[in-house]
């Protein structure tokens, strides 16, 4: 039996990914806002929403902290409660935790919950240094490991316990791609081969450049509100009706496993039981694909096939647009993008889209169950929502 709604979403907003030249973390925020408030006329924002949650990595990117109090006067929501969540990658998965909170706390009815990153005005190894700072210093950074690194450690051991091969991961590139370039809004539009994968430069063996998610710019937000109020605001909620939050040790080799995320794993669990759903009832879900071996785990960690047969989901199309369960129908972050903090709630977009029917070319057909998956680190914190077209 499905669970009780938690909360709802009444509107969604993104501005464009990719390299936004001239603007700053606020101004693309300011566009995502735009588009919630554009979709949601029945909304009056400053007079209904109470308090903003937005997700931000860093503030080396621009030198600008204090993100709450800036996101909110560029947002037109001055004088409300306005908080920065931190969880590195699911920064703004985490501010929708915490919208949640706020929303079954009683304390608003209304609040925006986002996240926001401007990278590229910044060199790769600037970002890389600075993404580096989600990973454990003394032991990870202070030796040269960067995230590239990390995560091939964890596709070499998911190779060797269970026999992944390069193929399979190249397979997840070529679908997200391919579900890119159905994204107007995508940083990455165009569609890339199988054998364009496999021959791009390595990067971190056995991930290539294709198999790495991009540097990117952009900002997402969501408006929340009480599932008994939904209606007031639009004919068509998405209601929340599970979610999830769980952490593990900040640096990998503390961990027994590296084929696995125990904190996605615990995270699934919470939210699937809240939901009164198994994995066999999700119809599409947004995972986070930071790299191409981070989508077959989390297909295992979130138990839409068995440990070691993740690699085998994707060769064989079951998570592709007309597959069994489609998975990252807006290319995810590997095609779409990564500006970390607004990954979290971006994923939740393109779930409100799906199940509201507003995915044009990458529409799910009689989608009404939708999950997203976003991971902090190198799965240090892991966020999992569920969502349920009303």
């Amino acid at each position: 039996m499905k669970g009780k709604p938690i909360a709802s979403i009444v509107s969604a907003g993104l501005s464009r990914f990719g390299k936004l030249e001239g603007l700053y973390a606020r101004e693309i925020f300011a566009e995502a806002a735009k588009e919630a408030y554009e979709r949601c006329p029945n909304l009056n924002p400053k007079k209904d929403i109470k308090a903003l949650f937005i997700g931000h990595m860093g503030e080396s990117y621009e030198h600008q902290g204090h993100t709450g109090a800036t996101a909110a006067d560029w947002a037109g929501l001055m004088n409300i409660s306005a908080t920065r969540t931190e969880a590195a990658c699911s920064s703004s998965g985490a501010a929708l935790r915490a919208g949640i909170f706020a929303v079954l706390s009683g304390l608003c009815d209304v609040v925006m919950v986002g996240g926001v990153e401007k990278m590229t005005h910044r060199s790769t190894p600037e970002v890389t240094e600075f993404l580096a700072m989600a990973s454990d210093f003394p032991f990870e950074q202070w030796h040269g490991i960067t995230f590239p690194g990390l995560f091939a450690l964890m596709a070499t051991a998911h190779m060797h316990k269970y026999g992944t091969t390069e193929m399979q991961l190249a397979h997840v590139a070529v679908k997200n791609h391919y579900n890119g370039s159905l994204n107007p809004k995508a940083h990455m539009q165009k569609q890339i081969t199988i054998e364009t994968a496999l021959s791009s430069r390595v990067i971190a063996w056995p991930l290539k450049l294709y198999d790495c998610s991009l540097i990117t710019d952009g900002a997402s937000c969501l408006i929340l509100t009480k599932p008994e109020l939904a209606k007031k605001y639009t004919d068509t909620p998405v209601h929340i009706i599970g979610s999830g939050q769980a952490s593990d040790t900040i640096g990998i080799y503390e961990r027994e496993d590296f084929t696995s995320l125990t904190a996605a794993k615990l995270a699934a669990q919470q939210a699937y039981k809240m939901a009164g759903l198994k994995p066999e009832d999700i119809d599409v879900a947004e995972v986070h694909d930071c790299f191409t071996i981070a989508e077959i785990i989390a297909y295992e960690d979130l138990g839409f096939c068995k440990p070691g047969e993740g690699g085998h989901l994707a060769e064989n199309g079951e998570t592709a647009l007309n597959g069994k369960i489609p998975v990252n129908t807006s290319g995810g972050l590997k095609a779409k993008g990564h500006p970390v903090g607004a990954t979290g709630t971006a994923q939740a977009y393109e779930i409100y889209l799906q199940l509201t029917g507003q995915a044009q070319k990458r529409q799910v057909k009689d989608a009404e169950v939708g999950l997203t998956h976003n991971v902090g680190g190198s799965g240090a914190t892991a966020t999992v929502h569920i969502y349920m077209r009303c």
